[in-house]
């Protein structure tokens, strides 16, 4: 009696519904040998002209910012060096000197804002920057910030001769 209930659960598992169970046969995949080098993908060592051309004209507006800044700051340093009393007439012309200092540096702050906004853009189109493009754009940045700070120093220290 055993031989047929056996013959019966083989029987009957043939009319079991069909899966949709994944194939066991190799998979295109498994076919390429992993010992085979995978090749590294081409690396700029130079950055884009374009990109080189626009870091330049920017340090240059920085540059020339600066030259215009200078002699604006000098002259409310020497005006404040001098001034009387706060709120006296000389201590009046020095703030109002040191008012058109720091409008002068308009074109070094947008310069160094542009830079950031360069490497923003490349991040946010094309999804990071290339290493040779980032080293470019760190340069540049870093020459602007050398002029910014520079320029913020002298503002904080004519600012500090007027506080007293």
């Amino acid at each position: 009696m055993r031989v047929p209930a056996i013959a019966l659960a083989v029987l009957l598992s043939g009319c079991a519904a069909a899966t949709n169970a994944p194939s066991l046969a190799p998979r295109p995949a498994e076919a390429i040998d992993p010992r085979i080098p995978v090749p590294e993908p081409a690396i700029s060592t130079t950055p884009s002209s374009a990109l080189v051309q626009k870091l330049e004209s920017l340090v240059a507006q920085a540059v020339a910012g600066d030259e215009a800044f200078a002699p604006l700051a000098e002259r409310a340093r020497q005006l404040a060096d001098s001034a009387g009393a706060k709120e006296s007439e000389s201590w009046v012309l020095a703030q109002q000197a040191l008012s058109a200092a720091v409008a002068a540096r308009t074109p070094v702050t947008s310069a160094a804002g542009d830079i950031d906004a360069i490497g923003a853009q490349r991040i946010q189109s094309l999804g990071g920057i290339g290493a040779a493009d980032l080293k470019a754009i760190d340069a540049a940045a870093a020459r602007i910030s050398a002029i910014d700070e520079r320029e913020a120093a002298a503002i904080a220290a004519i600012q500090a001769k007027l506080s007293r």
